[in-house]
């Protein structure tokens, strides 16, 4: 078993969905019946996606070349929290790796991506993304198959990039996509 100590103010500034979670497993710890929030009830149902589905919204996306970058920083290893149901991705480092100029323009390429999921399902029924103030959250499904199709497009196999990357001293969570200089491209940096 391993603990961990957080000061109160670490609680405090940690996205709002990893505070509930925390109280959450202190209250089952506790052994108190825990019921859904509204806002829990209220938040849509963030898709887990599969190979072909991350495929599919690339390709209804990929003349977009500001919403395929922030589609493939969503392929990097996030901050994994809901029992290693979910990614984090502060937007402020989406915005950064991606040269977007605002946050703004970060959620409208995330918003152009969760359109292209509803058009590839047929349906609304589940988001691709979730926000919640300075973070986004993905399904850890939906952002290991698109780590995935990184590497089959870049044409590696993601094993030998991961033991290339442990003998340089780059693990392979620090390898991510990211924007390269030149538009419409993409590489992978550590």
């Amino acid at each position: 078993m391993t603990g961990i100590t957080l000061s109160s103010e670490q609680i405090r500034r940690a996205p709002p969905e990893v505070r509930r979670w925390i109280e959450h497993e202190v209250a089952t710890s506790l052994g108190f019946q825990v019921q859904a929030t509204d806002f829990q009830r209220q938040t849509p149902q963030l898709a887990g996606c599969s190979h072909d589905e991350v495929a599919a919204v690339l390709s209804l996306i990929r003349g977009v070349f500001p919403a395929v970058n922030v589609f493939f920083e969503l392929g990097r290893k996030g901050t994994s929290f809901a029992q290693n149901r979910l990614q984090a991705y502060r937007l402020s480092d989406i915005q950064h790796h991606t040269r977007l100029q605002s946050s703004e323009q970060v959620i409208s390429c995330l918003n152009l991506i969760d359109e292209s999921l509803h058009r590839v399902r047929g349906s609304a029924g589940a988001s691709f993304y979730g926000a919640d103030g300075d973070y986004c959250f993905v399904a850890t499904e939906t952002q290991q198959n698109i780590r995935s199709l990184w590497f089959e497009l870049i044409g590696q196999d993601e094993s030998a990039t991961a033991a290339a990357g442990t003998a340089s001293g780059e693990g392979p969570a620090n390898a991510r996509p990211a924007a390269s200089s030149s538009p419409g491209t993409q590489s992978l940096q550590g």
